[in-house]
């Protein structure tokens, strides 16, 4: 069952009680990596397998993961090309109180490095399930953005 979460903003980013930190550096040019990221929402199935479908909303998306957890998402910052920033707004992961991911986009030569930032709360069991699934939740980002990379290259 979908439940709504806590409304927190951008400095959530730094507060959390749980932030996992993913990186990977991309050949793909920031601006790139930015307009596939936040712009092209349509597009993220074809290069982060765990997503089964996502849209874009008035202010937001939609995103629906393999599995059937689903987010409706607020964006919070959106400075091209260097940063990305939502809130999940709407969940049905069990437990959840509160979401942000910020996504950076660091130009590297003529290239990208990401680093994406998971700032989450929530009981704690989902505090703790969150910690365990890290390995696997980070090993997706880097295939998704090693997928993106290749995809526009």
């Amino acid at each position: 069952m979908a439940q709504r979460l806590r409304p927190v903003g951008p400095d959530f980013v730094d507060r959390a009680p749980v932030r996992l930190v993913f990186g990977r550096d991309m050949k793909a040019a920031p601006d790139l990596v930015y307009q596939a990221l936040a712009e092209d929402v349509a597009s993220m199935p074809q290069w982060f397998s765990a997503v089964a479908c996502a849209r874009s909303t008035d202010g937001g998306r939609e995103v629906r993961l393999r599995g059937g957890i689903r987010f409706e998402e607020t964006v919070l910052a959106a400075e091209k090309p260097e940063l990305y920033t939502y809130r999940v707004d709407v969940t049905n992961t069990p437990g959840a109180r509160a979401w942000v991911e910020e996504w950076r986009l660091i130009p590297v030569g003529t290239g990208t490095r990401i680093r994406a930032v998971f700032a989450l709360d929530g009981t704690t069991a989902f505090r703790l399930g969150c910690r365990l699934a890290a390995p696997g939740v980070g090993l997706a980002v880097r295939q998704a953005a090693g997928a993106l990379d290749r995809r526009l290259s």
